[in-house]
C-alpha cells in the first residue's frame, strides 16, 4: 500500500471494485482496502446480474480484482480502524496500523445483518434460511416456505415469496399482522399461525420446520426473517459519519444524496452502506456513478489550481522577483510586519518557519527574541542582502527555495508566518502546504493583501480575505484565533490587510 493515493475505497465487494474500476480507467490512483468478510459470502451464486447470473460471489469479486489491477488500481487486504481529516484530504488508518492518505473517499464497506436471536438461524443465514426473494427466491420455488416476523417489511416479504411458492405460512412470532395485513395475506392464501418462534428443527443438514413456544413444530422447507441491517461504518465516526435509521425502518445506514455525496466533503457512499436494499448489480452501479462524480471532483479541484498557477507563473517566477530586487535599493531596515509583532510578540519562543521571508525583516526580529528561524525565498539576491543585515544572528538558516514546490518539514514549526506572499501556485495549496508543516499546538499566521486594495500586488489573483484562508483549514484540526480586515499606514496611506491566526489543535 502506498504513502498516498487519489481516492482510497473502503470495501472490496462488487460496489467497491466497481468505483475502484471507473476510477483507475480514467488514471487515478486508487486503492481498495478489503477486510475480507463479504455479507453475501454464504450464498452460493449472485442473481439477478446480466451476463453473470449464478456465478459464485468469490468468483465475481475475484474476476474484479483482476480487472482493477489490470488498470493500475491496488486491492489491499486490512481492516479500517478510523479516518481524520488532514487539511485537504484524509489520513486512513487500518487496524494493523498501516496508515495512508486520500484527497477523497468512496465507502463501500456495506452492511451487517442482525438476526433475530432464535436458535438455529444463524447456522443456516444463507442457506436454508433466507431475507430476499430476488436473491434465494427461485431457489426455494414451490418449497414450503414460512416467513418469521421479525422486522417492519416481513409482511411484504410475504406477500413476494408468495410469488413464488403456492405454501407460505406467515409465523406471527413477535409482530401480529394488522387488520389490513391479515386481509392481504388471507386473500393471498397465506396461512397465519400465531406463537412465538423459538427453534429451529434441523435434520440431516437441512431445515425440516419451525418449532412454537407451546411445542408445535411447523414443517417448513425454507425460512424467511428480516435481519436488522446496520451499515459498516464505525471508522468514520471521527469525521462525524454515523449510522442513523433507514427511511424504511429495515435498519442503519450512511445518507446521501443520488450521486453518493455526504454530508462530509469529500467523501462518497455507494453499496448496501447507504442502500439497505441494493442487490450486487444495484450497488455496483451506484458505486460507478459515485466514481464518475470523484472524477469530476478531481478534475474540476486539479483544473482550478492549474489555472491560478497558470495565472501567476508568468508574473512571479524567479526571473521575476531577481528582477524586482535587483532594481530597487533594498528595505532591510525596514520595521517588521505589525501583525506579526501584534500577534506573535507573547508567544514563547521556539521553531518558526518565514515563508517568503524577502529581505528578512519578520525574520530577523522573531531570531532577535530567541526563536530559531527558517526563512524561505525564491530569490537569491533577497536572500543575500537578509544575510547581510543579519551577520550577529546565528538563529536564521536562510533558503532559497520556490514555495510552489518546496515542502518543509511536517509539523516540524511551532510558528508558520506568511506575509504577502506572491506564489507561482494557488493561495489554496500554499495555505495546505503551510499548515501541514505547524506542529500540534503551535500558531499558523498569514497575512495577505485584502482584495479591497487592488494596487497593492502585481497580479489580482493573489489578493486573498481571511474568509478565503480560513475556507481551506480543517476546523476539526484548526483552531481560528483571528479572521479579520485590519489596516496599516505606508506613506500616508491606509491599506487594508487580511489577517488570519489559528492554531493547531494538539
Amino acid at each position: 500500500m502506498n504513502d498516498s493515493y487519489d481516492v482510497v475505497v473502503i470495501g472490496g465487494g462488487a460496489a467497491g471494485l466497481n468505483g475502484a474500476l471507473m476510477l483507475a480507467r480514467s488514471r487515478h490512483s486508487v486503492v481498495v482496502i478489503d477486510a475480507g468478510a463479504p455479507r453475501n459470502a454464504p450464498a452460493t451464486g449472485v442473481h439477478g446480474l446480466l451476463a453473470r447470473e449464478g456465478i459464485r460471489p468469490s468468483q465475481l469479486l475475484g474476476r474484479g480484482r483482476a480487472e482493477v489491477r489490470g488498470y493500475g488500481g491496488q486491492v489491499a487486504t486490512g481492516e479500517v480502524y478510523t479516518v481524520i481529516r488532514q487539511d485537504a484530504g484524509f489520513v486512513v488508518t487500518l487496524t494493523d496500523g498501516r496508515t495512508t492518505l486520500a484527497r477523497r473517499l468512496l465507502v463501500t464497506a456495506g452492511l451487517t445483518d442482525e438476526l433475530p436471536d432464535i436458535p438455529g438461524v444463524s447456522a443456516r443465514w444463507g442457506r436454508d434460511v433466507l431475507h430476499c426473494p430476488y436473491c434465494h427466491g427461485w431457489e426455494v420455488r414451490d418449497k414450503a416456505i414460512g416467513v418469521i416476523a421479525t422486522g417492519p417489511m416481513s409482511v411484504h416479504q410475504a406477500l413476494l415469496f408468495r410469488q413464488l411458492s403456492d405454501d407460505v405460512t406467515f409465523f406471527a412470532h413477535a409482530l401480529p399482522p394488522t387488520g389490513e395485513q391479515a386481509e392481504q395475506l388471507a386473500a393471498r392464501g397465506i396461512t397465519v399461525v400465531d406463537g412465538e418462534v423459538t427453534s429451529l428443527e434441523i435434520a440431516d443438514d437441512r431445515l425440516t420446520g419451525v418449532r412454537l413456544r407451546d411445542g408445535t413444530v411447523v414443517s417448513r422447507d425454507a425460512l424467511v426473517v428480516a435481519p436488522h441491517m446496520v451499515a459498516r461504518a464505525g471508522f468514520l465516526a471521527d469525521l462525524g459519519l454515523k449510522p442513523v435509521e433507514h427511511p424504511s425502518s429495515m435498519g442503519e445506514h450512511i445518507p446521501a444524496d443520488a450521486a453518493g455525496r455526504t454530508d462530509v466533503p469529500g467523501v462518497w457512499v455507494a453499496g448496501n452502506v447507504t442502500d439497505l436494499a441494493a442487490q450486487v448489480g444495484a450497488a455496483a452501479a451506484a458505486s460507478a456513478y459515485a466514481a464518475a462524480q470523484i472524477n469530476a471532483d478531481l478534475v474540476t479541484e486539479d483544473t482550478s489550481q492549474a489555472v491560478a498557477a497558470y495565472r501567476t507563473a508568468d508574473h512571479f517566477d524567479k526571473a521575476y522577483w531577481e528582477d524586482r530586487y535587483r532594481d530597487h535599493t533594498g528595505t532591510c531596515g525596514r520595521e517588521p510586519n505589525p501583525h506579526l509583532v501584534a500577534e506573535t510578540a507573547d508567544l514563547a519562543p521556539g521553531t518558526a518557519l518565514d515563508a517568503g521571508c524577502g529581505e528578512g525583516a519578520e525574520a530577523r526580529w522573531l531570531a532577535e527574541r530567541g526563536w530559531q528561524v527558517t526563512a524561505v525565498d525564491i530569490s537569491a539576491t533577497a536572500l543575500r542582502r537578509a544575510r547581510e543585515h543579519a551577520d550577529s544572528l546565528g538563529e536564521v538558516d536562510w533558503v532559497e527555495a520556490d514555495l510552489s514546490s518546496w515542502t518543509p518539514q511536517e509539523g516540524h514549526f511551532d510558528l508558520v508566518v506568511s506575509h504577502y506572499v506572491h506564489a507561482t501556485t494557488s493561495s489554496a495549496a500554499l495555505v495546505h502546504t503551510l499548515a501541514a508543516a505547524v506542529a500540534p499546538g503551535g500558531i499558523l499566521l498569514i497575512v495577505g493583501h485584502h482584495p479591497s486594495d487592488p494596487n497593492t500586488a502585481a497580479h489580482g489573483d493573489v489578493h486573498v480575505t481571511a474568509e478565503e484562508i480560513v475556507a481551506g483549514l480543517d476546523p476539526v484540526r484548526w483552531e481560528v484565533l483571528v479572521a479579520e480586515t485590519r489596516t496599516r499606514s505606508v506613506a500616508s496611506t491606509t491599506l487594508h490587510d487580511s489577517v488570519l491566526k489559528a492554531r493547531k489543535r494538539p
